[in-house]
């Protein structure tokens, strides 16, 4: 959606990508003749003073809203936000925006306009934070479009609490929105560029409340019988881009080793999700993108295998067997397998490559590519499900014995059903979907503890000298232990999933 041309004081969408970018890139970009020769207007440079305001609680922001008066010159204008959603950096909101007189809440200008604050939030406001920046605006004829780039340059106060601000916005004026990212995939060749999933003012009330940044965990959108196939699958992917793009800073910083998990998880539930689009409409940016996703899952999957090693496999022995030299030189050499993997991944996450598949998301995302079809999404939705469900069934009666590979076939294959079901489900109600997505659950588990060790079997080989040969023995012992378990688990919970009718017939 377009950012409307309508005067001020009117409800506008607002349509900006958000790109991180470091003080000394800033400055580069300003000079470079990359933007001047796109440029129909002489550069504005602007001082923008911003107060934030919301409820000692925070219910403007629980809310998904945002309240501001910003002093632009000697003008004021009032501004609150409300709804929208961000898709791989791009921003959409509503807006109503109205100049004021003075620096003071005007709640009869915000009524005019059309905005309107939730019951009994005006008498309990407070400003909570402020920004204070230097903005430098240019407006921008490229392909067709007009887009305004803003550089930001300032920072983030909250009490005695403060954070930078050095960014760049690209708001749609005209054009398609497709646009915005065509315009950042060709700055990124100029300067490195972080796609922004987080507001200025998300970080004002990070800063206010002073909390630790979270995890962000997985959760696919709530579908609707009566949207477009298209618009469904569009939605599945922004939720997944979403959930990458929210946890890489974590994961870069290591705050926590969740963090990492979490960008796995969001990746692989990505990959299920292009696989699911390829067969409603493939095209060669769709399959480009969809081995990019694949090539990182593996690169991140290697990491997780020694996490999963050292805290599943060897930490409880090492618990049991405190005094075993062999076991702790074992996981001391493990420990520096995984660090050197890890390396590995955060420079896969770091790279500008990570970013401008991001990016090459966007354009593809918002492209004239995506078409209509004749079938509904209950119907589109039916299929898939029926398809991984025959899948699931045929891999599980070709089992032979405790084959590695089959079983590993049989996982994914259970994985990909999950994933749908999560996708899906809400669309067919409640009746049989619970017990249906229980039995898949305790089945995808067990198949994930018995792929856990196959793969423990394949790193211990790695380590295998003559020196450890006994160390490892004991280890492998143990794992077979648990391995002859989870094989009778998985007899008993096959024959419950395998006797369950399909929620979607």
């Amino acid at each position: 959606m377009l950012r409307d041309s309508r005067p001020s004081g009117d409800m506008a969408i607002e349509t900006e990508l958000k790109l991180h970018i470091s003080p000394e890139h800033l400055q580069k970009l300003k000079r470079h003749p990359f933007i001047r020769s796109f440029s129909a207007a002489r550069a504005r440079t602007l001082k923008l003073y911003s107060i934030y305001y919301d409820t000692a609680d925070l219910e403007l922001r629980r809310r998904a809203m945002a309240l501001r008066l910003r002093r632009v010159g000697k003008q004021w204008l009032q501004t609150l936000k409300g709804g929208g959603q961000v898709s791989a950096g791009l921003h959409q909101r509503n807006e109503w925006e109205t100049p004021v007189l003075s620096e003071q809440l005007d709640f009869a200008a915000l009524k005019a306009c059309g905005g309107e604050l939730p019951g009994g939030v005006r008498n309990r406001l407070q400003p909570v934070f402020v920004t204070d920046f230097t903005r430098n605006v240019r407006l921008l004829e490229y392909e067709g479009a007009q887009i305004e780039l803003c550089m930001d340059s300032g920072e983030i106060r909250a009490g005695q609490s403060s954070c930078p601000i050095s960014e760049l916005e690209l708001e749609l004026k005209s054009g398609q929105p497709q646009q915005l990212f065509k315009l950042a995939l060709a700055l990124l060749d100029i300067v490195p560029l972080d796609v922004e999933h987080t507001s200025k003012a998300e970080y004002g009330y990070l800063l206010f409340s002073a909390a630790k940044p979270s995890v962000s965990k997985a959760r696919f959108p709530e579908l609707k019988r009566s949207q477009s196939i298209a618009s469904a699958l569009q939605s599945l992917i922004a939720a997944c881009l979403a959930h990458v793009q929210s946890n890489v800073p974590g994961a870069l910083l290591k705050l926590d080793e969740e963090y990492l998990h979490q960008v796995r998880v969001g990746l692989r539930r990505l990959r299920v999700v292009l696989s699911i689009a390829q067969r409603y409409r493939s095209d060669d940016e769709l399959i480009a993108l969809r081995a990019q996703v694949a090539k990182l899952c593996v690169e991140l999957g290697r990491s997780r295998e020694w996490d999963v090693f050292i805290t599943q496999t060897l930490a409880p022995i090492c618990t049991r067997l405190p005094e075993h030299s062999g076991l702790r030189e074992v996981l001391s050499v493990s420990e520096r397998a995984r660090k050197k993997q890890h390396a590995g991944m955060e420079n896969s996450l770091a790279s500008p490559d990570f970013q401008r598949m991001l990016l090459r998301f966007g354009a593809w995302m918002h492209g004239e590519h995506w078409g209509e079809t004749e079938s509904t999404l209950l119907q589109f939705a039916t299929q898939a499900l029926e398809k991984r469900s025959k899948q699931v069934l045929r891999h599980g009666k070709e089992l032979v014995g405790e084959n590695a590979a089959q079983l590993h076939a049989l996982r994914i294959a259970c994985k990909k059903l999950r994933y749908g079901t999560e996708m899906f489900g809400g669309l067919f109600g409640a009746s049989g979907t619970k017990s249906y997505v229980a039995a898949l659950a305790v089945l995808q588990d067990i198949l994930g503890t018995l792929n856990d060790i196959a793969v423990a079997h394949r790193l211990l080989n790695e380590l295998d000298n003559t020196a450890r040969h006994d160390t490892l023995a004991l280890i492998r012992g143990w794992m077979e232990h648990d391995y002859a378990e989870r094989v009778a688990d998985f007899g008993r919970a096959w024959k419950r999933f395998a006797a369950q009718k399909g929620f979607w017939d």
